[in-house]
């Protein structure tokens, strides 16, 4: 996975994805893995959020990767077919992704998958008190 994090532009030692990985599961989240034989090549990380603006929780892919060397063949299509299963399973009425501005190739992959813009994100960095 520190592969795939890297690929998507998120360097990160293997203790700290280790690290992450079991605060994810320790708050119940979710990560779908794919793989070939034991080669991670691909993951989708979950978030379900209830919210005050809606009727239902809204799901929230929060990192889809497929290792270059396996795109198109399917991987993140079925990957992102287990979120919504998950997020329908739990009751959400929503299913949001993010992705980066200069990622065109992924906008049209979600496009695809019948996914539409809907809003604008913005951020801002902060420096964690803890």
């Amino acid at each position: 996975m520190v592969g795939l994090l890297e690929e998507l532009g998120f360097p990160a030692a293997v203790g700290v994805v280790a690290q992450r990985l079991t605060a994810l599961a320790d708050d119940g989240e979710t990560v779908f893995v794919g793989t070939r034989g034991v080669e991670v090549l691909g993951f989708v990380t979950l978030h379900l959020t209830p919210v005050l603006h809606r009727p239902t929780a809204v799901g929230r892919i929060t990192a889809l990767v497929v290792a270059s060397r396996a795109r198109r063949q399917g991987l993140g299509r079925a990957l992102i077919a287990a979120a919504e299963r998950r997020f329908a399973d739990a009751g959400c009425g929503l299913v949001e992704v993010t992705s980066n501005q200069k990622l065109a190739e992924a906008h049209a992959f979600y496009q695809q998958l019948g996914y539409a813009m809907t809003s604008y994100r913005f951020g801002k960095a902060l420096s964690p008190s803890r």
